[in-house]
């Protein structure tokens, strides 16, 4: 048998084909991210940004338990067999959206979209790190989450469109259903599994194994905590950045359009940022992306109350989605950096885990604090935890 090469180049149709699924996977994000807040507060009356906020946190619940068992199963059950189970998993979600009759039916149909998410996207992820080997890590990270992050910016956008044109729904949710059968099929027939070029990679791998990977990865490893804490409090802001922001441009005046589009900016600019950072955490100190990415978020989470203006809200957009980028594709990089081969997948689903329950403490702190104090107070406060992790990065990470 010819065992497999490692490199871009050389697994160039593997790997664009995996690009395109990502960008599937993203775009069932995409069908939420506009229109779900308006359409809690229109068609199910929900006054509460607690309980508006309530999706936000069950989808990062169900995706941070499915990127942990997705790490831990990977190499047992394969990495195309977990990408097919999350489009089953998923192919409800359209429909449910649709057709919800309560709000019950929108929490059921996240559970379902945080499954799909955690197993195709930690999928994706895993397959494309184990095709490129150690030299491509970062550019191989950054194509796969710009084409995901341009998807859902996208998505956002063309779901908020035909929300202003069709109503918030049945329409905005046909793309859905678009999503689920091309990913699913594509999946089945084309995608190979990357076993070979693991055990390929295994045998010139000098990366020590760790003793205990949840812990080291959680905490204990200077870097691998660092960059965990670090996808957290990512996380956690963009949580925040999804349940409260449309809100907080609706308040402002804003129409549903310019909403649209506002809320569109963000993952739009992360997404096309990551295929330059990407290949940047290939060259540059990766230690030195993740401080300035962190602090870029910060500042510009720390501006949007003091915004009032479409300009404005634009430049803001535009940095937070600079900082995103530059983080972004560079936390899968280093993680990858600093484990073993045969640890890798198991060390990102742990990293993935506890990036995606920043979701779940971002959508609950947040509400907790808009209901009872502010929107104001709670969008400083995310600011604030943000910056720390800048400085949590810039004192425990060593260079790498």
């Amino acid at each position: 048998m010819t065992q497999p090469t490692l490199g871009l180049r050389q697994n160039g149709v593997q790997f664009s084909l995996l690009v395109l699924i990502n960008a599937f996977v993203g775009g069932m994000v995409g069908l939420e991210r506009a229109i779900l807040p308006e359409l809690a507060e229109q068609e199910f009356g929900l006054a509460a940004k607690t309980a508006i906020l309530s999706f936000i946190a069950v989808f990062g619940l169900t995706k941070a338990l499915s990127n942990y068992y997705a790490g831990a199963f990977a190499n047992q059950i394969g990495r195309k067999n977990l990408l097919l189970i999350g489009w089953i998993v998923g192919a409800p979600v359209p429909l449910m959206l649709m057709f919800a009759p309560s709000w019950g039916w929108v929490i059921a149909a996240n559970v379902l979209l945080g499954i799909n998410q955690g197993l195709a996207w930690s999928s994706t992820v895993v397959m494309k790190i184990d095709l490129v080997g150690e030299k491509q890590r970062g550019l191989a990270m950054g194509f796969n989450e710009s084409a995901g992050y341009m998807a859902v910016g996208l998505v956002a956008f063309l779901t908020g469109w035909l929300a202003s044109e069709y109503g918030l729904r049945p329409v905005p949710f046909y793309l859905g259903i678009g999503f689920v059968v091309a990913g699913f099929f594509l999946t089945l027939l084309f995608v190979k599994d990357t076993a070979g070029h693991v055990q390929a990679e295994t045998k010139s791998s000098t990366q020590p194994m760790l003793t205990n990977i949840f812990r080291e990865t959680t905490f204990k490893h200077p870097n691998l905590g660092s960059i965990t804490q670090a996808g957290l409090i990512n996380n956690l802001n963009d949580g925040m950045i999804w349940g409260i922001f449309p809100l907080l441009l609706a308040s402002k005046g804003f129409s549903i359009q310019e909403i649209a589009t506002l809320v569109a900016i963000y993952p739009a600019v992360w997404g096309l940022g990551q295929l330059f950072t990407g290949a940047a955490a290939d060259k540059l100190p990766k230690k030195q992306i993740l401080f300035w990415g962190m602090l870029g978020q910060a500042i510009a989470i720390a501006g949007f109350p003091l915004a009032s203006t479409f300009a404005s809200m634009t430049l803001l957009s535009v940095i937070l989605g600079l900082g995103t980028a530059a983080v972004y594709p560079t936390f899968l990089a280093a993680i990858a950096d600093n484990t073993h081969p045969q640890q890798r997948a198991s060390s990102i689903g742990i990293f993935r885990l506890w990036r995606d329950l920043g979701y779940v403490f971002g959508a609950i702190l947040t509400g907790i604090l808009a209901d009872t104090i502010s929107m104001e107070v709670a969008i400083y406060t995310i600011a604030g935890l943000t910056l720390f992790s800048s400085i949590f990065i810039k004192l425990r990470m060593k260079p790498n």
